[in-house]
C-alpha cells in the first residue's frame, strides 16, 4: 500500500486567520490615544516636530530655519519674526504582550484562553502592519520567554506569529514582574497590549500597568477569560484542579455559584477601577466568541472615540 501524504502544518498568518477575516481586518486602523514615537511616516502623533500639515506652535525666528515657515500675519502684528512648527507624524510601535502562563491552556468550549489570546495577537498584528505601523511581541510566564522587536513587514508578521505557534502555554505566572521586565525593556513611547487573563496578584500588576503610563505609553488590556471562570455554570461537583500548582479540591458548583460570581465581579472591578485611573483602556474578552469580530468591534469603537 502507497504512503499517505502528510499534511503540512498550516504556519504564520494562515494559521490563525483565514482569507475572510483577514479581508475584514484589512480597512481597519488601531490608533494611539496618546504621542507616540516612530520611524516611518505615518497617521499617530510624534513628540518631535516636523513637517506634517498640522499646525502645533511658534518659535523665535533663528538663523538656519526655513523662510518659508515664517508667519508674516505675526510678523505684521508684533513686529516680531516667529516660524511655524508643525506636529510631524510617525509610525506607531505596537508592543503585544501575551500570557503563556499554564492557566491559559484551560478551555471549557474547545477553545482555550491562550488559543483566543493568539488569534487576538495575530488579527491586532495584521491590522497594524497593513497600515504600516510596526508589530513586536513579548511571551511571558514566570519569566520573558520571547520577544521580538517591532518590525513592519509582512514577512515579520508571519515570524512572529510563527512564534506564537511554537510556544505553548508552560510553567507557573509571575504577571506583575514580567510586565515590569517589559516596561523597562521598551525604550520609546509606543503602545503597549497586554492579553492576560491576569490570574495574579491585581495590586501587583496595577503597579506594573502604572509603570508603562509612567514611561509615557498607551496601553491598553485584554483580560481574557473563559465563560466558566466567570459564571461557574456547572451542574454537579467536580474535582477542581489549579493548572499552575497543580493543587486539587472536590466541591460542589452549584453551592458556591452565587458568592463565587460576587468576589469574582470583585476581582473583574478592580482591575477596571485600576486602568480607569490610570488611563488604561480595559476591556474583558470572553472566549465564547469570534476573536476577528471581536477585535473588529472593538477597533471600531476606538476610531470613533478617538475623534
Amino acid at each position: 500500500m502507497a504512503d499517505q501524504p502528510h499534511a503540512t502544518p498550516v504556519e504564520g498568518i494562515t494559521a490563525f486567520l483565514n482569507a475572510e477575516e483577514m479581508h475584514k481586518l484589512d480597512r481597519l486602523v488601531l490608533l494611539s490615544r496618546y504621542v507616540v514615537e516612530g520611524n516611518l511616516a505615518g497617521t499617530h502623533r510624534s513628540p518631535l516636530k516636523g513637517a506634517s500639515s498640522e499646525f502645533a506652535d511658534h518659535k523665535m525666528y533663528g538663523i538656519g530655519d526655513d523662510l518659508k515657515h515664517m508667519d508674516w500675519k505675526v510678523l505684521g502684528r508684533t513686529d516680531r519674526y516667529y516660524v511655524k512648527r508643525f506636529q510631524d507624524e510617525t509610525n506607531l510601535r505596537v508592543y503585544i504582550a501575551l500570557d503563556r502562563s499554564h492557566s491559559m491552556s484551560y478551555g471549557s468550549g474547545g477553545v482555550t484562553k491562550f488559543d483566543f489570546a493568539c488569534r487576538l495577537a495575530a488579527a491586532l498584528a495584521y491590522v497594524v502592519i497593513k497600515t504600516r505601523d510596526s508589530a513586536g511581541l513579548f511571551l511571558f510566564s514566570d519569566k520573558l520567554d520571547f520577544e521580538l522587536e517591532p518590525r513592519n513587514s509582512l514577512n515579520h508578521l508571519n515570524n512572529l506569529l510563527k512564534g506564537l505557534q511554537q510556544k505553548r502555554p508552560a510553567a507557573g505566572t509571575r504577571v506583575a514582574e514580567t510586565l515590569h521586565q517589559i516596561a523597562g525593556a521598551v525604550r520609546k513611547r509606543g503602545l503597549i497590549i497586554v492579553i492576560s487573563d491576569l490570574l495574579d496578584d491585581e495590586h501587583e500588576i496595577a503597579l506594573a500597568l502604572a509603570h508603562f503610563r509612567k514611561r509615557l505609553h498607551d496601553v491598553i488590556v485584554f483580560h481574557v477569560l473563559d465563560p466558566a471562570e466567570l459564571e461557574l455554570n456547572f451542574s454537579k461537583g467536580y474535582e477542581f484542579e489549579d493548572l499552575e500548582t497543580l493543587e486539587r479540591i472536590t466541591a460542589d458548583p452549584r453551592a458556591l455559584a452565587k458568592e463565587y460570581r460576587r468576589i469574582f465581579n470583585e476581582f473583574l472591578e478592580q482591575y477596571r477601577r485600576a486602568c480607569e485611573g490610570l488611563k488604561i483602556d480595559y476591556r474583558l474578552a470572553r472566549t465564547d466568541q469570534s476573536a476577528e469580530a471581536y477585535i473588529r468591534a472593538y477597533l471600531e469603537e476606538r476610531r470613533r472615540l478617538s475623534k
